[in-house]
């Protein structure tokens, strides 16, 4: 049996599940994508090709091996979208939560069923229908547990809204020993560069203090001021709107002091660089263009 453990994001990781980008299926329609950067590749002709995307996957799993992650893969389903692990479900504590996302891509739980057949079933959560939730808008952090959501009572008319207020409440009373933070994130359905998919498109913790933070990807200025004052101004890494665009804030820890980043993020790299933290560069700017990176494609089972 798989004995879940997750508190935070940043603990030595021990286990995960890391999407794959094999049988990815064919460039899809305007129509067919779920959001504005995928429908900004398809109408410019620079949608990722599905050699580019196992590529910059394989140098992640070589990455998390040489730190000796058990890394875990989907079951390959043909000429289906399997990168982003993070949208289908999470772990918080030892328990794994099921997401309840959109209906399109519900063969991607079954994908992963031999993983969730290792975990005790009692452990194993499936919220209500009407609780909208992907990963990416989930992160616990110690006696907290961050979720970005949608407060707009035009939710659904937003795709790129994920996660909804009924699956915020469903979170508390799941874990009524934590606090849950619940963050109103901006949501655009055409400019990318407006629209915060989830809330590691603009928020991330890193390292034991630090935080990366997009403070146009939340609706409610008070929202950004809290966060940095949670994490102190002086141990926040700023991004602007084209970093937020490029995804700067979705990198992945292995552990307190070692990270995985794309290359093009010089200046992040640097910044960590100077507070100790290794970073572990990949190639990751095909996968980038389908509004998710690093932590987007990963989901952590077990952290020490």
């Amino acid at each position: 049996m798989l004995s879940l453990n997750i508190k935070n994001e940043t603990s030595r990781l021990k286990a995960v599940i890391l999407g794959i980008a094999n049988s990815n299926g064919p460039t899809p329609s305007i129509e067919e994508a779920y959001d504005p950067k995928s429908k900004m590749h398809i109408e410019n002709g620079t949608y990722p090709i599905e050699a580019d995307m196992i590529s910059e996957m394989d140098e992640v799993a070589q990455v998390l091996k040489k730190y000796d992650v058990h890394v875990f893969r989907p079951q390959l389903i043909q000429n289906y979208n399997q990168i982003f692990s993070r949208d289908i479900g999470f772990v918080i504590d030892d328990k794994f939560i099921r997401a309840n996302i959109l209906p399109d891509r519900e063969q991607e739980i079954e994908a992963i069923h031999h993983i969730i057949d290792q975990i005790d079933p009692e452990k194993v959560v499936v919220l209500p229908e009407h609780c909208h939730i992907e990963g990416g808008d989930v992160m616990p952090h110690g006696d907290f547990i961050f979720v970005g959501t949608y407060l707009g009572e035009d939710y659904s008319s937003f795709i790129t809204a994920r996660t909804n207020t009924e699956a915020v409440a469903a979170l508390q009373e799941l874990f009524p020993h934590k606090t849950v933070k619940a963050f109103n994130l901006r949501k655009n359905n055409d400019d990318p560069k407006e629209n915060a998919l989830h809330l590691d498109c603009c928020f991330q913790p890193v390292g034991s203090k630090y935080a990366i933070i997009h403070e146009n990807g939340f609706l409610n200025p008070d929202d950004f001021n809290w966060l940095v004052q949670f994490f102190r101004e002086e141990n926040v890494f700023k991004i602007d709107k084209d970093e937020m665009f490029n995804m700067t804030s979705n990198i992945f820890s292995i552990a307190e002091d070692v990270v995985i980043s794309d290359k093009r993020f010089s200046r992040l790299n640097q910044w960590l660089t100077e507070r100790n933290i290794t970073v572990e560069t990949v190639n990751y700017k095909e996968i980038a263009k389908q509004e998710g990176l690093l932590r987007c494609s990963t989901l952590p089972l077990i952290r020490e």
